[in-house]
This record gives C-alpha cells, structure tokens and sequence, in this order.
C-alpha cells in the first residue's frame, strides 16, 4: 500500500512537472522570437491621438491586431523615412506569409504635423500604414507611455530638426507591447521575429 501511494504520489508529480514545463515552454516561446528584449519594462499604454482624417482616435482604435508603432516626425530628413519604408516592406513581407500587421507613424512634432500633414506622408509608405499625431500633451502623454526620448534640435523657426530615440515597438492587441525592434535589423529580420510571436501566441 505504501508502494502504491509513493507510484501515485511519484506520477502526480511528474504530471505537475510536465504541466509547469509545457507552461514555461508557452509563456517562453514568445519571448524566444526576439533577438531584442526588453525584460521588466513597463512600455505601452493607452492614448488618445488624432488620426489623418482629423478624428480623435484611441489605442483600442488603431490596435486591432498587431502593430509595428515608430515615432518620429515628417520633416525628418533622413532616419525617420529610411526605418518608416523598413517598417512597411516587413509588413508587405508578412502580408505574403498570410499575417496582418499594421505600421503606425506617431508624430513628436505636433506643430507642423498636422493631421492632413501625417495623412498624406503615411501614404508614401504604404496603404497599412496610420499616421498619428495631435496636441503636444497627448503626444508628450503617448511618447511617456513608449519611453520615447525627443526633443527639438535646434532653434530654426521653420526648419529646425527634433532629436528622438528610434525604436519601432510592436505592440500586440490583447497583450500590449510584445518587443521592439533596432533600427539595423533588417525588414526580412522584423517580419521572421513578428511571425514567430503571432505565431507563438
């Protein structure tokens, strides 16, 4: 009888092992497709910004499946187009592998991004894409939320460049923000590591 219970008691415990590992193998799966993490990061969060149509929209709005979030600005002369056109052909890239994602092009210079501004610049890019801008508090508000670093460059009334940090943030609708994404990874690089997370959740 104390056989038995010790066979019972030996199974009942692998049968919890087994379960603790295939839980750890699912929660690790999703992280594993990155080559960048970001471990205890609190990034993402709720915002309310204008979109090209000029309507008040939310990140319930716009985060309807997964999103590839960047912030830059429209005059930028340089870095923001080079990582926005990345953005697009990883999305194009995984549209081809049967997966929607949609870019997103948050402002940091509200005055002079206008909402026709920001629609008109997105289309240069792709069809996907969602440009976003809207007052300085909600900006500054949506920037906090990424730990988005901007600021202005220079004092140029007109022509004056903005300093920001440039990582593109994909960001899952359930869940939030899932990793984010250097500057010299590659779109072929973005879109395995974004297929590998749809996939893994």
């Amino acid at each position: 009888m104390k056989r038995l219970t010790a066979i019972l008691a030996g199974s009942a415990t692998l049968a919890l092992l087994g379960a603790t590992f295939l839980v750890t193998m699912g929660r690790n799966s999703a992280e594993s497709c990155f080559t960048s993490t970001a471990a205890g990061a609190d990034i993402g969060g709720p915002f309310t910004l204008v979109n090209g149509a000029g309507e008040t929209v939310t990140d319930a709005d716009v985060i309807t499946e997964p999103a590839l979030i960047y912030f830059g600005y429209s005059f930028c002369p340089d870095v923001c187009p080079i990582d926005n056109a990345r953005n697009a052909q990883a999305v194009d890239l995984l549209a081809e592998a049967g997966h929607s994602v949609t870019p997103v092009f948050i402002t940091i210079d509200p005055a002079r991004d206008t909402p026709q501004v920001m629609g008109d610049y997105v289309q240069n890019f792709s069809d996907k894409m969602i440009g976003l801008t809207g007052s300085d508090a909600q900006v500054k508000a949506a920037a906090d939320a990424y730990r988005v670093f901007y600021s202005k460059g220079d004092d140029d009334p007109d022509y004056y460049l903005m300093n920001h940090s440039v990582f593109t943030y994909l960001v899952m609708p359930d869940t939030g923000f899932a990793s984010f994404f250097r500057r010299e990874e590659s779109p072929e690089q973005v879109a395995d590591q974004v297929a590998c997370a749809i996939g893994a959740s």
